[in-house]
């Protein structure tokens, strides 16, 4: 049999349920096999498409799909700067995609060729969200009522909600938080649903960067009573130094990783314990393949794995991120926004979640196809981004 090659690599963008969706399709040599990847950057998609089109097919169209070792290290040196979340992006796309070939070629789902499940099913946490205590709760309940057992808790967003800024005349246009009521919103947060739901449900948190490091650690201590089964994001990756000074001060598990492109942004938080979960965007480090050994490495050192798996996730991703927690022995914990009735019919072969776990389907590769005529009916998004415009009370800047 001659050697299969990649033929054409083309880019799918679509936007079916509000989040720009930025897929990657690989042909080859061989009639009718094709594989699928993730290289969704929801708010850059144009540049990664870009990438994708005029850097990475010409280097790569008449190349082995077998050799996805070589060719991701090919496709991340060949533009000598790199670890930037739009290359990464676009090299996730098409890694994915031989994973996804691969997969088809073998007659194996990916987890498989990673060598077999460690769980059948994957237990995911919900976001329970609301404009105050009650209507967190409730949704608390919704989740528990549909065999959750992990449920992340936030009141107004990320930050909270402010009220009675006092905030100079003629301050720029965005999206104000006070940090001191975000803190103490929070805190009374998770005093009320403990009280009404006790201890049997795990309560997870993301700060989302929204603090100062002595404002984190104050807020990780102030949780340490309400037993969270960690807490997301608390400091930026400009901070990460911090992390030795909070686990000096409290036991609190810390999940970090969302915004890492770099490796050297994750290494020293692992090998000196310094973090209980990763949690990192797997297209945003590169896609499958740095994200296996990701896994690997975090199980030397007693880290466990939390992939992001937000809204602005393909089910491609998504499903990358399943088939690491079914077989990575440290699996944690997913994230999972759900897949709504529109993404199903665009991406057929979704994981599905029932009673609190997420299911892989039992196809070759990754599982899932792409209907390209429907993807074509939800066309992007093009306007500014709003949400990361976030501002405190006097009216600075401050990230997202």
């Amino acid at each position: 049999m001659s050697q299969i090659k990649i033929r054409d690599i083309r880019v799918i963008n679509t936007n079916p349920s509000g989040s720009n969706l930025t897929v990657v399709k690989v042909e080859t040599t061989e009639a009718g096999l094709f594989g699928l990847g993730c290289a969704t950057f929801t708010y850059r998609y144009k540049a990664v498409t870009l990438v994708v089109e005029e850097y990475l097919k010409p280097l790569l169209v008449g190349r082995a799909v077998a050799d996805i070792e070589d060719l991701w290290h090919l496709m991340n040196g060949n533009a000598y700067w790199r670890n930037g979340p739009i290359s990464n992006n676009a090299i996730s796309g098409i890694d994915m995609a031989l994973w996804d070939i691969k997969g088809k070629m073998a007659n194996m789902p990916v987890y498989d060729l990673l060598g077999g499940k460690s769980r059948q099913g994957v237990a995911v946490y919900r976001h329970a969200d609301g404009a105050n205590l009650d209507q967190v709760l409730e949704n608390v309940h919704r989740f528990r009522e549909q065999g959750v057992r992990h449920i992340r808790i936030q009141m107004g967003g990320y930050g909270g909600k402010a009220s009675g800024l006092n905030t100079p005349p003629q301050s720029a246009d965005g999206i104000y938080y006070c940090p001191d009521q975000y803190v103490q919103n929070t805190l009374k947060l998770f005093e009320h649903v403990r009280a009404k739901i006790g201890y049997d449900v795990e309560l997870l948190h993301d700060s989302h960067e929204r603090l100062t490091p002595i404002e984190a650690v104050r807020l990780a201590k102030s949780l340490e009573p309400f037993r969270p089964f960690f807490l997301e994001d608390l400091l930026s990756p400009e901070q990460d130094h911090w992390y030795e000074t909070l686990r000096q001060q409290c036991s609190t598990p810390i999940a970090i990783g969302e915004l890492f492109n770099n490796p050297q942004e994750w290494t020293h938080l692992i090998a000196n314990r310094l973090i209980d979960f990763i949690r990192v965007h797997i297209s945003q480090i590169g896609g499958l393949t740095p994200a296996r050994k990701l896994a690997i490495f975090c199980e030397q050192f007693g880290v466990n794995t939390a992939w992001h798996g937000p809204g602005d996730v393909s089910p491609i991703g998504h499903a990358a991120n399943i088939h690491l927690d079914l077989n990575a022995h440290n699996f944690g914990i997913q994230e999972w926004c759900g897949l709504d009735e529109r993404l199903q019919e665009v991406f057929p072969g979704c994981p599905e979640l029932r009673d609190g776990y997420v299911y892989a389907n039992e196809k070759p590769g990754f599982g899932i196809d792409l209907d390209e005529k429907l993807a074509a009916l939800y066309p992007c998004d093009d306007s500014v981004t709003l949400w990361t415009q976030t501002r405190l009370p006097d009216g600075t800047y401050n990230n997202p």
